[in-house]
């Protein structure tokens, strides 16, 4: 729903149930908006029932924050894991989410549990922007049809060593994390072969890949993002 000065914005059940029953707000109270287009805005409730309600903008505390032009790319692991890796790419700035299939991914997933955990931990951090989160796509069709101008940080745990520091030019890119039991050995064929693929040792351990993708958004976003 777009915000403005005076625009009233309908609250869901899931909103109200947790506004109205779960923080016991009322009449009144003031709550912050967001819709990833309009910065945040201070709201007033109007309404609170139990599976609705209505706040209305009053102003504007924070304009709109875009991250910067960074994709992550994941093979889905563990429920509580997966879960895990969506939330601190959140937190850490990521554009947009995309869990993809490879030859040893053995989980399945919920993509509508997924948004929902993004839209939790954007309201957690402040953030005013939730990066979409893709359907899963089998990891082939992806590089099939990949734009090679968008960079690919390819973290290889075939690299052991010290911790690889980023040397490369700004621009679009992409973080790649793969599943629990590796890249097979003609995913790690393909992705050699391509020119827009940058592979990096994370250090002298192989890491969990919830804790790798962790490591390669800091990596990226404290060399090329916005922490910089």
């Amino acid at each position: 729903q777009p915000l403005g000065v005076g625009q009233a914005v309908a609250l869901g059940p899931d909103q109200s149930h947790y506004l109205f029953s779960v923080m016991r707000l009322g009449l009144n109270a003031e709550v912050a908006l967001f819709n990833g287009r309009d910065g945040e805005w201070r709201g007033v409730i109007e309404q609170a029932l139990k599976r609705c309600g209505i706040a209305r903008c009053t102003d504007q505390t924070r304009p709109q924050i875009v991250p910067p032009d960074l994709w992550l790319l994941f093979a889905p692991i563990k429920k509580a894991r997966t879960d895990f890796i969506v939330e601190k790419a959140v937190e850490m700035g990521a554009a947009r989410i995309l869990p993809v299939q490879t030859r040893f991914t053995n989980e399945r997933i919920r993509e509508d549990k997924l948004r929902a955990h993004a839209v939790e931990a954007a309201e957690q951090c402040e953030a005013t922007y939730v990066p979409p989160v893709e359907d899963l796509i089998p990891l082939d069709k992806l590089l099939a049809t990949w734009n090679p101008t968008r960079r690919i940080l390819w973290a290889d745990e075939g690299l052991q060593g010290r911790a690889a520091l980023l040397q490369a030019a700004p621009g679009p890119w992409a973080i790649l994390i793969g599943p629990e039991g590796g890249f097979s050995p003609e995913e790690r064929t393909k992705l050699r072969a391509l020119p827009c693929v940058n592979p990096i040792s994370l250090g002298p351990r192989i890491l969990r890949a919830d804790t790798a993708a962790v490591a390669a958004l800091t990596l990226w976003q404290t060399t090329l993002g916005d922490w910089v």
